[in-house]
């Protein structure tokens, strides 16, 4: 039987679905994580032939002696992966160490991690992106800010989603930045004026996509970090050609085989000097699904299973899962702390069918998503618009 370490099976909530899809395509999937195995739920337990609890995933020397213990156990493994962006350095560790050929090893780690390495593969696709500068003193960077001007934006160079993310506007803003000691590498770059299209997809074992959908972020991200905004995003309903385009290219250029794929672009709101108003410009690659809630939403988006179009590739190098009536699914998170003009029991109400989920937002993601998040499928655009502007509107 086919071996399948799967890392951390328990976090996103809904990645049980990977590894129920693994089980039924014949793999015997191994669990790796910190959950107490009588925490997880039945659903998971169901859908693994055996789970290794460590104390901290972080622990490297935990975590290989996981490993060990089940190519031991059961001999040869064929995969390892979590799909989570952060435990793609320690997957691709632990790929190289245990042999595992299949998924990026170490060697990989800098282009799909480093966002200054990202640029390169990009401009290898022919993909625009914002002109950076790599952050080492202040004078580098007054340089730098003298041919883009400000604003700026500074983020860590390996760096997960909008964390530790920093808008600079004046030189009295560099010099506070440069107050504090910079724990990591860090990236500065030109500031864009866009809103966020993604490029998803699930890629076969020749690089071909099976399956592919994009979501748009209607306002800013790091805005939502950093000021504790209401979160809000959308799988579109079909795809737009331009985004399609850039995100072949960027598979091509990045080699992807087998593999989950979030590709994330800014489409220019304005004129500047990226480029012309509703352009593309690269932002960065994400080698592992869109997170959280993002896969369920794909499936209500495309009438789908994306867990076992996924599950397919790993198995059989394709899929034949067929994509059936689309919708625009929408996603709309809640700050605890704000008053609402709807209550939950009204939006229930009024939107019936057309709600997919409603739930509790993990601590861990609800400084991008928010805290409280309701999920719904429309046929328009007209009526999504209608349905954000009643869920997030304030008293």
């Amino acid at each position: 039987m086919r071996n399948f370490i799967f890392i951390s099976p328990d976090f996103p909530d809904n990645y049980w679905k990977f590894c129920r899809e693994l089980k039924n395509n014949g793999f015997n999937v191994l669990g790796i994580g910190d959950c107490p195995y009588n925490q997880l739920t039945e659903e998971l337990k169901d859908s693994l032939a055996e789970y290794y609890w460590v104390t901290n995933l972080q622990n490297y020397d935990e975590v290989f002696r996981a490993v060990a213990f089940f190519t031991f156990r059961y001999g040869k493994i064929e995969f390892i992966e979590s799909n989570n962006e952060f435990w793609l350095e320690r997957d691709a560790m632990l790929r190289t160490e245990f042999n595992v050929k299949t998924g990026f090893g170490q060697r990989d780690i800098k282009k799909i991690k480093f966002k200054s390495q990202m640029k390169k593969f990009y401009q290898k696709a022919g993909v625009p992106v914002a002109q950076y500068h790599l952050v080492k003193g202040l004078k580098g960077c007054l340089s730098f800010i003298d041919k883009v001007g400000y604003p700026v934006i500074v983020k860590p160079d390996n760096g997960v989603g909008a964390n530790d993310t920093h808008r600079i506007n004046n030189e009295s803003g560099l010099r506070e930045f440069f107050k504090h000691q910079l724990p990591v590498p860090y990236i500065m770059e030109e500031f864009i004026d866009g809103e966020v299209h993604t490029y998803d997809a699930i890629v076969d074992g020749d690089g071909n996509p099976v399956f592919e959908t994009g979501n748009v972020t209607p306002h800013s991200l790091m805005d939502i970090v950093n000021n504790g905004d209401n979160g809000a995003f959308y799988i579109v309903n079909e795809l737009a050609d331009d985004v399609r385009e850039a995100g072949r290219k960027t598979l091509k250029a990045f080699k992807v085989k087998s593999r989950f794929v979030h590709f994330e672009f800014f489409r220019l709101t304005r004129d500047q000097r990226s480029g012309k108003k509703g352009d593309l410009v690269a932002l960065e690659v994400n080698m592992r699904p869109s997170g959280g809630c993002s896969t369920d939403m794909m499936n209500y988006a495309n009438s789908t299973n994306v867990f076992k179009i996924w599950a397919d590739v790993m198995a059989y190098g394709s899929s034949q899962v067929a994509v059936g009536e689309r919708f625009y699914c929408a996603f709309a998170g809640r700050r605890d702390g704000k008053s609402f003009v709807l209550d939950e029991g009204e939006i229930t109400a009024k939107y019936g069918s057309a709600i997919k989920a409603v739930s509790r937002i993990p601590d861990v993601l609800s400084g991008a998503m928010g805290n409280r998040m309701y999920i719904a499928a429309f046929k328009t655009k007209r009526e999504m618009d209608d349905f954000y502007r009643e869920v997030l509107q304030t008293k």
